[in-house]
């Protein structure tokens, strides 16, 4: 059975995460900490959340640390997740690309890249012009496994019909149960790591981005940070969408609202 941390146990987790990803831990997370940790420590050979700590922050454990950050950070995603916002895309922006200019998108929490390669169907679709689409994510494991485009067939069920048999071919032998995103997309896609609550190099302005359902693991300070960052990353008039359970109201100016979870940059 699964250890919960002490109240002391978990402050100092809780401080360690806000340090490194900006994201907030309250304390009714103590049993995810703990469901998320607790092999790790095992695999340490270790009984104690605060020895597990110790190392982690240690030269030694620098790796570890990797891990567990890496842990803590994964979280849910599947193709065409919130579909009004591939709708907007599809009917609101891409007809009204300039032609001779490269239409530019970023997803800044790709996770294991089910948003990614929706975008780029939709994209590849749909885009009367050049386009670019670039995909980040704090947790390098999940992002290696985005680049291999590889999914269970049961997760791509929310795929549109006709996109599933254009973009994406079926496994057989040892990946019979599996499906691929087809060569073209994947390497139409910029895969890289890149942590939000940090400073990061340049990566040009964007016509579009999606940073959906992360500003919800941060405080109103670290989202006021990143949503500066944010901003001075898309061009003027553009689009920024978020999850459908976030809100930009009374945190920033920077951002005006179009419709639910859909933004403009600010004049």
């Amino acid at each position: 059975m699964n250890q919960i941390p002490n109240d002391k146990e978990f402050f100092l987790f809780q401080q360690l995460i806000f340090q490194r990803l900006g994201i907030h831990l309250p304390v009714q997370k103590k049993a995810l900490l703990s469901n998320r940790l607790w092999k790790r420590l095992q695999a340490c050979q270790m009984e104690r959340f605060e020895e597990y700590y110790r190392f982690i922050i240690s030269p030694q454990g620098r790796e570890e640390l990797n891990k567990a950050l890496e842990l803590i950070t994964t979280n849910e995603t599947y193709f065409f997740r919130e579909p009004k916002h591939f709708d907007y895309l599809r009917d609101e922006l891409l007809p009204h690309c300039r032609r001779g200019e490269t239409f530019r998108v970023w997803s800044a929490a790709a996770s294991t890249g089910e948003e990614p390669y929706s975008i780029a169907m939709v994209l590849r679709d749909r885009c009367p012009t050049e386009w670019e689409l670039l995909c980040s994510d704090v947790n390098a494991t999940v992002i290696g496994h985005a680049r291999t485009g590889i999914y269970p067939e049961m997760r791509t069920r929310s795929i549109p019909e006709g996109y599933l048999r254009r973009f994406c071919r079926k496994g057989i032998g040892p990946e019979a149960g599996n499906i691929r995103v087809v060569a073209e997309l994947r390497e139409r896609v910029d895969f890289f790591t890149l942590n939000l609550h940090q400073e990061y190099a340049d990566i040009g302005q964007f016509d579009l981005i999606f940073l959906r359902n992360v500003l919800i693991y941060f405080e109103n300070e670290t989202k006021q940070k990143v949503l500066e960052r944010i901003a001075g990353k898309l061009k003027p008039d553009g689009v920024l969408f978020v999850g459908h359970s976030e809100s930009l109201h009374g945190i920033t100016e920077r951002f005006v609202p179009v419709r639910p979870a859909i933004y403009r940059r600010a004049k």
